[in-house]
């Protein structure tokens, strides 16, 4: 299966005191001479080593944040090239909440671990369709026309029941029939959601989780598989927001 390859931090907070901020622009250039380090060879295909300001929560972990990401690109070519991502806004989060948070040491191995996966990606170009029918399955979902209801399963699994396809993350739930309400984990906070009695499969999209994804978090009801939906086609799926409270 397809997915983009994302590296991932985790460590428990400081109570006392955070590791030293690096300003955005030091960020990037510590960037661009780690890259210009780097064996030509090793670039090969590589489009672009690029900084994002955003943080990028894990979707249910406490603490753990997507540090860097290979993206590949021109999936349907015979030359893969890809673009290096790294998220500037992660890692201070992550200086925010470690003492021994150490920027170089960090970004160093962030940059190598992609750099590995596009390496992968060029070693297994067809494994890179499905990720690739999965985004676009997702821009027809965010466009309002018609979308497989199960596109996302083709994109990154993060954890049993927790995908993600580009910068949306979809949490799965497999149900005989739609509860009132239900809970969930967000970057390690429980919620609470009232779900809107409407067809499955719905998606919703969830309000005020927080840190808030890049992109959405999307509630997905799936129906348990019957006998019966074997003669059927897929449903068009329902959809529409929910805001989340705090579990107590």
């Amino acid at each position: 299966m397809g997915s983009r390859h994302r590296r991932r931090t985790s460590r428990r907070p400081s109570s006392r005191e955070v590791a030293p901020s690096v300003l955005l622009r030091d960020f990037q250039a510590m960037i661009d001479r780690m890259a210009a380090e780097l064996p030509g060879h090793y670039l090969d295909g590589v489009a672009a080593i690029e900084v994002s300001r955003k943080a990028v929560p894990h979707p249910t972990r406490a603490h753990v944040y997507t540090l860097g990401e290979c993206i590949p690109l021109n999936v349907g070519s015979d030359q893969v090239t890809s673009r290096v991502v790294l998220y500037y806004g992660s890692f201070r989060a992550l200086a925010g909440e470690r003492v021994d948070f150490r920027w170089r040491e960090e970004a160093w191995e962030t940059l190598m671990h992609e750099v590995r996966h596009h390496l992968e990606w060029k070693a297994r170009t067809a494994a890179l369709e499905q990720y690739d029918w999965a985004a676009e399955q997702n821009f027809a979902r965010l466009d309002g026309q018609p979308f497989d209801p199960t596109f996302y399963r083709s994109g990154e699994k993060v954890e049993d029941g927790v995908y993600r396809v580009d910068d949306d993350v979809f949490l799965e739930r497999i149900v005989g029939a739609l509860p009132e309400t239900t809970e969930l984990v967000w970057h390690g906070t429980r919620y609470e959601v009232t779900v809107p009695q409407q067809p499955l499969p719905l998606y919703l999209v969830l309000d005020g989780v927080e840190p808030p994804p890049p992109g959405e978090a999307i509630l997905v009801f799936q129906r348990r598989a019957r006998l019966r939906d074997l003669f059927r086609g897929a449903p068009r799926p329902s959809g529409g927001h929910a805001g989340v409270q705090p579990a107590s």
